[in-house]
């Protein structure tokens, strides 16, 4: 049996370790009431996984607003403080998340988290999933483009000393397995909202209930497909 060329496993946040995606659903169709009209299903299924900047031009576009660089920048501020307030409540976490994360900590695995939320609201999050978990953490707002650009799971490898074939990113949207992909990491998806197409990079579980250490060695192949 080859040896594991695994060496880090790199976590998206929202609706991957957190069950957060439900309350951005509340925020970002809150969001479209305040800027004027209710959201519609298809506009929300194009924002989950997006960079802010992203989302917010879909909202805009969708209620035929000008994406005026203030109004933008007023929406933002509008938003994030809803979800401040939203994850200040609780955040719950996925299904096997926290048990998986922490066994990967203990295997002595690269640990960094790879998210689109800025700074702010995951250090809100940050405070549910221990910052023990994590060598690293990257956020949207640190990085020149979000996901599906592969910048965010570039500049973690780059601060593990990795290359990104020695990673596995775990994902639930097509937005940042599109971004983990283009990195050139091997992705793990486990799909929350909405259903992630395949590709010979890309591997599925329904859940991280019961993914071990020994289940993420044999996940990742780097260079297939």
């Amino acid at each position: 049996m080859a040896t594991s060329t695994l060496r880090a496993v790199l976590w998206d946040m929202d609706g991957t370790l957190l069950e957060s995606e439900t309350l951005w659903d509340i925020g970002m169709r809150e969001l479209s009431l305040h800027l004027g009209g209710p959201m519609t299903d298809e506009t929300r299924r194009a924002t989950i996984g997006a960079s802010s900047a992203f989302a917010l031009q879909t909202v805009f576009a969708s209620l035929d607003l000008v994406p005026d660089p203030d109004a933008l920048v007023a929406a933002k501020s509008w938003l994030y403080g809803r979800m401040g307030e939203l994850f200040a409540q609780g955040l719950p976490w996925r299904p096997g998340a926290r048990r998986t994360l922490g066994a990967v900590r203990a295997a002595g695995l690269g640990s960094a988290l790879v998210t689109n939320t800025d700074r702010a609201l995951c250090e809100f999050a940050l405070d549910t999933l221990g910052r023990e978990h994590f060598d690293h953490s990257v956020c949207g707002d640190e990085v020149p483009a979000g996901k599906p650009d592969p910048a965010p799971y570039l500049r973690a490898a780059q601060l593990l000393g990795l290359d990104t074939a020695q990673c596995l990113a775990v994902e639930d949207s097509p937005t940042g397995a599109a971004a983990a992909e283009a990195a050139g990491c091997t992705v793990l998806v486990v799909p929350s909202l909405t259903d992630v197409p395949g590709s010979p990079r890309r591997v599925f579980r329904a859940s991280l209930e019961g993914v071990t250490v020994a289940d993420l060695h044999a996940l990742h192949r780097p260079g297939a497909g």
